[in-house]
């Protein structure tokens, strides 16, 4: 089933016609801290709770959500007996969603793990997810990460994607100013990255491309808290979210995680201190291309890249990346050797084969000193 994006028009009125069309009497509430600042939302929820629409509100987790945190979900999902999930917040609060929807129709009650081994069985409890940030893609994507026994978990399937997405420029107005910069970053890694990966199609390249066009024209109004702007960043972070659920990260997202743990910096801002220095880097190392379609497919996909960017040729596309990275103000932190050793021993080889160009441990040491520096 083909997602389906509905705005804040006209008082909210494709979320009423989704609550009808699915004859939803009791909703299931999943929210993160940012909800309480969303007057327009909160407003709206007032009203259909005076019409008679019950809510179960839950809010018991962490931003980097907990396996229990979602079982306990589940048992508050099946007590309320709650026939529809409308998730409001970041990428934590619709990865817990999507977990709840998920689990809710399996057997026992998760203890020890249990929802994990289990077979995920599909089901069709309406699921609206209504994104707070403009980055993770989250809302669009069948991938959710949720961590046990302190290790993470990555957990898939199709049927945790929302049906919906509400796409409300209002959501953005409180954001700070570095979320907006950080989450913009990631979509548009998002969306550059899928490009170029191994797993590409037609259909995913179409989506990349889109992606880049709508976060670039969209960035100056975004920044400057235009409702035109926010608007056209959800949807750029959204096309960016269809394509990675296509294709995967790649090697820009592989080696950013251990520096948002070491450095304390946003996910995407992370991300954005890699792509900077793997697009030219790759570039510079067609040679050592690992794409089944050859280099001479990689050197017109970096064309390709470089056309939706609005530049001539890859090695322009790539420096406009880094000038827009350096226009953001950005902080690039400055590691020392244990820590280098620390992010090179933290790249999880499976998302390096996404790559288009080979990376070998040497390769990544010298990327991350170019990156940290």
């Amino acid at each position: 089933m083909e997602q389906k994006n509905i705005t804040a028009a006209e008082d909210y009125a494709g979320l009423d016609e989704w609550i009808n069309n699915n004859k939803i009497n009791n909703l299931f509430l999943v929210c993160d801290e940012s909800l309480k600042f969303l007057n327009d939302i909160n407003a709206k929820l007032k009203k259909l709770s005076d019409k008679g629409i019950n809510f179960t509100k839950f809010n018991e987790f962490c931003p980097n959500p907990l396996y229990q945190s979602v079982v306990s979900g589940v048992e508050a999902l099946r007590k309320a007996q709650c026939d529809g999930i409308i998730a409001i917040g970041g990428g934590s609060a619709i990865d817990v969603a999507k977990c709840i929807k998920l689990y809710s129709n399996m057997s026992g009650n998760g203890a020890d793990g249990d929802y994990l081994k289990q077979t995920i069985v599909p089901n069709n409890i309406p699921f609206l997810a209504v994104p707070t940030t403009a980055g993770t893609g989250s809302e669009a994507t069948r991938y959710a990460v949720i961590y046990y026994d302190g290790k993470k978990q990555s957990v898939s399937d199709y049927s945790c994607i929302p049906d919906t997405v509400l796409m409300d420029s209002s959501v953005l107005n409180t954001l700070p100013l570095y979320q907006k910069k950080s989450t913009m970053c990631d979509a548009l890694c998002h969306a550059i990255e899928s490009f170029w990966s191994v797993n590409s199609t037609d259909e995913s390249k179409v989506l990349s491309e889109t992606a880049i066009k709508l976060v670039l024209e969209n960035m100056e109004g975004y920044l400057a808290n235009t409702d035109s702007g926010n608007q056209g960043m959800l949807l750029a972070a959204n096309t960016a979210g269809k394509a990675i659920n296509i294709t995967q990260t790649t090697a820009g997202h592989a080696m950013c995680y251990k520096i948002t743990s070491l450095f304390n910096v946003a996910h995407g801002h992370a991300a954005a201190l890699c792509v900077r220095r793997l697009f030219l880097w790759m570039l510079d190392n067609l040679d050592k291309c690992i794409d089944k379609r050859g280099s001479t497919y990689l050197a017109k996909t970096f064309d390709e890249i470089a056309a939706a960017m609005g530049c001539e040729n890859p090695k322009e596309a790539a420096g406009k990346f880094n000038d827009i990275f350096d226009s953001l103000e950005l902080d690039i932190p400055i590691a020392d050797e244990l820590q280098f050793s620390e992010l090179e021993n933290s790249v999880n080889p499976d998302r390096l084969k996404n790559n288009p160009v080979e990376l070998d441990l040497t390769s990544i040491r010298e990327l991350y000193h170019r990156i940290l520096s």
